[in-house]
């Protein structure tokens, strides 16, 4: 089943002469249980493609789909995200004055789910990342791979079926890194797909497939990962 289908996207920033072109005419499906990389240089259009895909931006052209959902049709995309998509920032975008059970809990809280459920929920996903000991902790309190793991279980809380991770181990030393897509892996492997962005093969290594993106393109592709990084 696909999670996520972006069918020949474009997207420009400006006009005439000084437009930029972010992304052209870039198709791509992830489905229920793969993990899909997107390499390529800086400046090539891997965190534009997460925007689209997570709803954070409208394509200039082209369709983008969450399951039947034609994200141009969707009145409430922030409703959408909350339930259905979770993202993790390259800067974590935690809230400082939150701790980190708080943190997790403020996506479901805002959808109206209870408090007693909103931190059930936030437990469960705080215990799947391994960080179920630090939940009444504040961010300036954690490490940064435990801020890493924070932040993913919160784009995890609920029964969100597509994870947008842009760079998710790029401040983290490699156990910490490895232990990063440990998650991933096991939530694609229980049935969700995710969309990362990655500079690092041995990261990528970790995925279903590699999409290479250059100028804003689909440069070349790879079903195999790059090296064994399990």
């Amino acid at each position: 089943m696909t999670v996520v289908r972006l069918s020949e996207v474009a997207r420009v920033h400006g006009e005439g002469a000084t437009a930029v072109h972010a992304l052209r005419d870039v198709s791509l499906e992830v489905g229920a249980g793969e993990l899909v990389a997107v390499m390529g240089p800086s400046g090539s259009g891997k965190s534009t493609l997460l925007n689209l895909a997570g709803g954070l931006d409208r394509p200039t052209s082209g369709t983008v789909r969450i399951g039947e959902r034609d994200l141009a049709t969707v009145r409430d995309l922030a409703a959408l995200r909350r339930r259905d998509v979770g993202y993790v920032f390259q800067d974590l975008n935690l809230i400082t004055s939150l701790t980190a059970a708080e943190n997790v809990m403020l996506p479901r809280e805002l959808d109206g789910v209870r408090s007693r459920l909103a931190r059930e929920e936030a437990m469960a996903v705080l215990t799947e990342t391994g960080t179920a000991h630090l939940a009444d902790r504040f961010p300036d309190e954690l490490s940064g791979g435990q801020r890493q793991r924070v932040a993913i279980a919160r784009a995890l809380v609920g029964e969100r079926r597509l994870l947008l991770a842009d760079e998710p181990t790029g401040a983290l030393d490699t156990r910490a890194g490895d232990e990063v897509l440990e998650i991933l892996r096991t939530r694609c492997d229980a049935g969700g797909a995710v969309l990362l962005v990655t500079h690092e093969p041995r990261y990528a290594a970790w995925a279903d497939r590699v999409v290479f993106l250059r100028d804003g393109m689909i440069s070349d592709a790879t079903d195999a990962p790059l090296t064994s990084a399990r």
